[in-house]
């Protein structure tokens, strides 16, 4: 999927829903809090450590670990769409940067996240988006997929597997989490 192909859903999913979690093409807040969950469960404490939300939307994954008493030292949240950086530097008062993960240079931080940021991506972008956030982690990078075959209503699915051994390709140790919401796995990178 094109750049100005994600542009155009995401201002149509604002226009449509808000900005809510919706607005960032979730079901629910409730799903997007539970794809929270399971990143933080296999992330680590965030505490001590900079972290690059890859992909960030309106920052609410920051929220969430502020919710929590869980902010990570530095934190820089990367996001395509002007509007939602606007949305998250105005909700989170942090370090928010327009960026495109695919072609722009990435910061080095300890940890990279990316919570629903490829799931409209082809598997050559998904691919691509996963060497390049890993390339640029220190310690681990913790992302979400959708999980199936092929592409459904422009959205992507993968196989865990599949994933995972393309992790493994680029020299990283990968755990996989799943269970916590139907469709959906949590890859972690170290």
């Amino acid at each position: 999927m094109s750049n100005s192909d994600q542009v155009t859903f995401y201002r149509e999913q604002i226009d449509r829903f808000g900005l809510g979690a919706e607005g960032v093409g979730w079901q629910s807040a409730g799903t997007q809090r539970r794809r929270f969950v399971a990143i933080r469960k296999v992330m680590g404490t965030p505490a001590g450590h900079s972290l690059v939300d890859a992909g960030c939307g309106f920052g609410d994954f920051l929220l969430y670990l502020r919710e929590r008493g869980e902010e990570p030292e530095s934190y820089l949240g990367l996001e395509l769409l002007p509007e939602m950086v606007r949305e998250a530097r105005r909700r989170t008062t942090a370090q928010i940067r327009r960026c495109d993960i695919l072609r722009d240079r990435l910061p080095v931080a300890d940890l990279y996240v990316a919570s629903g940021s490829m799931n409209r991506l082809n598997a050559l972008e998904t691919r691509l988006f996963i060497r390049r956030c890993w390339e640029a982690s220190r310690r681990r990078f913790v992302f979400n997929l959708l999980e199936g075959r092929g592409v459904r209503e422009g959205f992507a699915y993968h196989r865990p597997r599949e994933i995972a051994d393309y992790c493994r390709n680029l020299g990283a140790k990968v755990r996989i989490l799943d269970g916590y919401l139907e469709g959906d796995f949590t890859v972690v990178m170290e």
